[in-house]
């Protein structure tokens, strides 16, 4: 299925990685559990994903919770759906499982027919079969339904967080790699979507006080007496203001470079430790998408390397990635939120997509002042219905 926007992981980083990458989800959903002891029933089906075909273990089920258990036995990166019978409205996804890898997708099935698409590389239509879901006679969900919706959610979230900082460790080694060598080019490559990993999390990211600015720290926002040291202060290095050049020695990249492997690394160990919950995941999203408003679309994030729409995708893949996790409990308690979020979504992407180049986006100096409005627009847009989110998933 070809969606402008979705950035296959490459596989090279996912396997070399893949002792640091998520697993299976955790099991949150029993199947066929009797109603009698209070457990809410679910359906697993099971999908296997080899590259040539989608298997799954079963074509129907029964209305209400349903667990797709997704697992990749190809050679490339893939992606589930689980779409509306017109093979378009996108009911559920997982996104960027690696080969040998696991994830879950959990929705609240109503009544009706669907289609399912595993697509290998993350490109074209897939492979896809017909599925459908029966009238259960179950209309609401029960609380220990929406308890397992909810435990199911922070699962997946956390299980996408491990994978992207994962993914930042792997692309900070190869990005300090090239910075202490002095190959510059090769740093400047590599610096935009690398940091597009620690941007997808920022908010699970930035509760790590001492670390945060040890990382991301800008140079406007430097106190006295302050050390500089992060990915700005690489950044400014690399992309020097106009009528300057870099003046760091070999021995100051090193000690900079170390420290910015040596802090992520730690970043990657805390994350490991963290309890998500429900309030903090649909907050989560609502930030990233004010990161946005306050950092990307004023240009202020990267100010060397003018490189903030790397960052401002990003922050809406996050976002929208908590949103994903948390979109059956919504869809139960405020349907038409989950329909306005959806749309929103996708506008948000099609406006980004306008300045996609080969090699990831425009640098943002080359956006005029009404591109960058309709950006702003979009932003405003999303972030209102998204201010909801919370409200809804947790009163």
């Amino acid at each position: 299925m070809t969606r402008s926007g979705r950035r296959a992981l490459p596989v090279g980083i996912i396997t070399a990685t893949a002792a640091l990458l998520l697993g299976a989800c955790t099991d949150n959903v029993k199947e066929s559990a009797s109603p009698k002891g209070g457990a809410a029933k679910a359906t697993r089906v099971t999908v296997t994903d080899t590259g040539s075909a989608c298997e799954l273990s079963r074509t129907e089920a029964p209305s209400g919770n349903v667990v797709f258990s997704v697992t990749n036995q190809g050679s490339e990166v893939s992606e589930f759906y689980l779409l509306a019978a017109d093979g378009k409205a996108i009911v559920g996804e997982v996104e960027n499982i690696g080969p040998g890898l696991s994830r879950d997708l959990v929705v609240r099935a109503e009544p009706g027919r669907y289609v399912t698409s595993c697509v290998p590389g993350m490109k074209g239509d897939g492979h896809r079969g017909s599925f459908t879901v029966s009238d259960s006679g179950e209309s609401a969900a029960s609380s220990a339904e929406l308890q397992q919706l909810e435990s199911a959610a922070t699962a997946q979230y956390k299980s996408y967080v491990e994978q992207q900082v994962g993914l930042l460790v792997a692309g900070t080694e190869k990005f300090a790699a090239a910075y202490k060598s002095g190959n510059d080019d090769e740093a400047r490559r590599l610096y935009a979507p690398t940091r597009a990993y620690w941007e997808s999390i920022e908010p699970i990211a930035e509760s790590f006080g001492d670390l945060d600015p040890r990382l991301d720290l800008r140079e406007a926002d430097l106190e006295q007496g302050q050390t500089w040291t992060g990915w700005h202060q690489i950044e400014k290095q690399l992309w020097p203001p106009a009528g300057a050049t870099s003046v760091d020695t070999p021995e100051q990249r090193a000690k900079v470079a170390d420290q910015l492997v040596a802090d992520t690394q730690e970043l990657h160990q805390r994350v490991a430790k963290i309890d998500v919950k429900v309030d903090q995941l649909a907050n989560g999203a609502k930030e990233l998408l004010d990161e946005v408003a306050t950092g990307k679309v004023t240009g202020e994030e990267e100010a060397w390397s003018h490189t903030d729409l790397w960052d401002f995708q990003a922050n809406v893949d996050g976002a929208r990635l908590a949103y994903q996790a948390l979109r059956p409990i919504v869809l139960i308690k405020d349907k038409q939120l989950a329909t306005t979020l959806d749309g929103e979504f996708a506008a948000i992407q099609t406006e980004l997509d306008k300045y996609r180049t080969a090699d990831g986006f425009q640098y943002y100096t080359q956006l005029d002042p009404q591109q960058v409005k309709q950006l702003s627009d979009s932003v405003n847009a999303l972030g209102e219905p998204l201010s909801k989110l919370a409200s809804v998933v947790v009163l």
